[in-house]
C-alpha cells in the first residue's frame, strides 16, 4: 500500500512541469502561428510593408491597401489556418480510433467521399446550380462515406482492423468513380475538378471562413470530452470497457467529429491530403500521446503546415497561384514512405 502511494505521489510531482512543458510548446506554437500569419499577410504578388500592413488592420478606413489585406489575404489566411486545425484534429481522432499511426481521413475515405460529391456536383449541376453549393455537396458526400464505412464495417460492433479495411476499399471505389466523372465532363469543369481535388484556398471569402468556423467550435469540444475515454480505448478495448468506457459509444462520437472536420476541411478547402497524417505526428513528438495535449498541439501544426503550403502556393511561382495541395503532398508522401518504413520496421 504505502509503495503504491509513494508512485502516486511520484506522478503527481511531475503533472505539474509537464503541464507547464506541454503550455510553453502551445504557447511558442501559437507565437509561430501568429507571426507566420503577419508574414503572408505581407507577402504577395503586391509586397506590402510590415508597418503598412498594421496600418490597414488597425484603420482600414484610411488605407489605399485595405481591399488588398482585408478580402483578398486575410479571409484567405484564415481558412487555411482553420482548415489544416481541422484536419490535423480529425486525423489525430482516426488514429486514435483505430489505433494505427497510418491512418487519417484519406484512408478511412470521408476524403474520397467529398470529393467524390463535389466532382459530381460540378461535372453534373455545374452549369445549373450556383457554385456556392459546393461545400454543401462536398460535406454530404464526406458524411455519406463515413456512413457507409461504418454500415459495411459493422458486425456486432466496429473493430478498427475492420473498419481501416473497408474504409481503403470504398476510398479506391469512390476515387474511380471521381476519375470517370472527370473524364465524361466537360472541359471547364474538369478543370475546376482538377483544381479542387488538389485542394486550393484560392478566392476564399469570409463567407467561407464564416462557414468553417462553427464545425470547430463545435467539435473539437466535443471530442475533448472524451480525451479520456480515447486515451484509455489506446490500451485495448476490452482494457478500456473494463476501466468502465463504453467503447461504441465512444467510437461513434470521437467518428462523427472526425467525420465533421474532415468534411468541413473537404469542402471549403478541396482535397488537402496528408495533414491528417503528418500534423498529429509532430505534435506527439512534441508534447506525446495524451489526447487532451495532443489536439491542441496537432491543430497548431496543422494550421502552420496548411499556412505554409499555401504562402508557397501564393509567393514562390508569380505570377501564377499554385494550390495549397501540391507542397503538402510534396512533404506528406515522403512522410508516409517513412512511417510506412518505420512501422513495418518496429514489427519486425
Amino acid at each position: 500500500m504505502s509503495h503504491s502511494l509513494s508512485l502516486t505521489g511520484e506522478d503527481a510531482a511531475g503533472i505539474a512541469p509537464r503541464r507547464w512543458r506541454d503550455l510553453a510548446i502551445a504557447s511558442l506554437l501559437g507565437l509561430l502561428l501568429v507571426a507566420s500569419m503577419g508574414l503572408s499577410l505581407s507577402l504577395g504578388s503586391f509586397p506590402t510593408p510590415f508597418g503598412k500592413m498594421l496600418h490597414a488592420l488597425a484603420a482600414p478606413q484610411d488605407s489605399d491597401i485595405a481591399f488588398i489585406v482585408w478580402e483578398l489575404r486575410l479571409p484567405r489566411i484564415v481558412l487555411a489556418v482553420l482548415v489544416g486545425a481541422a484536419l490535423a484534429v480529425a486525423g489525430a481522432i482516426l488514429q486514435g480510433i483505430v489505433r494505427n499511426p497510418l491512418a487519417s481521413p484519406d484512408v478511412i475515405g470521408i476524403t474520397s467521399g467529398g470529393a467524390l460529391a463535389a466532382v459530381a456536383f460540378l461535372a453534373l449541376f455545374g452549369g445549373v446550380l450556383s457554385v456556392h453549393w459546393l461545400p454543401a455537396a462536398a460535406l454530404t458526400g464526406a458524411l455519406l462515406a463515413a456512413l457507409l464505412v461504418f454500415l459495411l464495417a459493422w458486425r456486432r460492433g466496429i473493430t478498427p482492423s475492420r473498419m481501416v479495411l473497408v474504409g481503403i476499399g470504398l476510398s479506391a471505389a469512390m476515387g474511380a468513380f471521381t476519375t470517370l466523372l472527370i473524364v465524361i465532363s466537360d472541359d471547364a469543369a474538369a478543370m475546376t475538378a482538377y483544381v479542387w481535388l488538389t485542394g486550393s484556398l484560392y478566392a476564399a471569402q469570409w463567407q467561407d471562413v464564416l462557414g468553417m468556423l462553427p464545425w470547430l467550435l463545435v467539435a473539437v469540444p466535443l471530442c475533448l470530452t472524451r480525451a479520456r475515454h480515447l486515451d484509455a480505448m489506446a490500451l485495448g478495448d476490452h482494457v478500456a470497457q473494463g476501466l468502465g468506457v463504453n467503447v461504441l459509444h465512444s467510437r461513434l462520437v470521437l467518428m462523427a467529429c472526425s467525420v465533421a472536420l474532415a468534411g468541413a476541411a473537404v469542402a471549403f478547402a478541396g482535397g488537402l491530403s496528408f495533414v491528417g497524417l503528418i500534423a498529429p505526428h509532430i505534435a506527439a513528438r512534441l508534447v506525446g500521446r495524451g489526447f487532451a495535449r495532443l489536439v491542441p498541439a496537432a491543430a497548431l501544426v496543422g494550421a502552420l503546415i496548411v499556412l505554409y503550403a499555401d504562402l508557397l502556393g501564393r509567393v514562390a511561382f508569380l505570377p501564377k497561384d499554385l494550390p495549397a495541395g501540391i507542397f503538402v503532398s510534396g512533404v506528406g508522401a515522403p512522410f508516409f514512405v517513412y512511417l510506412l518504413h518505420r512501422t513495418r520496421y518496429q514489427r519486425q
